[in-house]
């Protein structure tokens, strides 16, 4: 049985609650390994693993709060189209990485023109309940 601190072998498949399929490690062809109950994954599917046994498989669903929180207003920013390199093709829905002041930023694009580009600066998962099927692979 799955104790804090052991590191496991999970493969899972996550969905939103419509059934839309975000990820999944069977399609990449490898299972995850975590250290369970220091914080490498989010907090419900990290609870989830606890007291599992190999082989097991969980279905599990977590809200918005216990996986990548709501989300924050603040985080939605105008900045100027001269904070990114000339001829930068900047479309809606693709992501950037930046360096802000407190390190690596990543955002989605919401908008662009030739002055200014909107940001979402929200994890793309923030708000959203999740759903995840998860098979206990191994443990390490």
């Amino acid at each position: 049985m799955v104790q804090s601190g052991q590191t496991v072998s999970v493969h899972y498949v996550g969905t939103f609650d419509d059934g839309t399929q975000f990820d999944s490690s069977y399609d990449r062809g490898a299972p995850l390994e975590v250290e369970v109950g220091v914080g490498r994954v989010i907090p419900g599917f990290d609870q989830a693993l606890l007291g599992m046994s190999v082989g097991e498989m969980k279905s599990i669903s977590i809200e918005s709060a216990d996986a990548y929180g709501p989300v924050q207003e603040e985080a939605f920013q105008t900045v100027p189209r001269s904070a990114f390199p000339p001829g930068m093709e900047l479309q809606e829905g693709i992501q950037v990485q930046g360096q802000g002041p407190a390190g690596p930023v990543v955002a989605t694009v919401m908008a662009a023109n030739e002055s200014e580009v909107q940001l979402n600066m929200n994890h793309p998962l923030a708000g959203k309940n999740l759903n995840f099927k998860i098979e206990l692979v191994n443990v390490l």
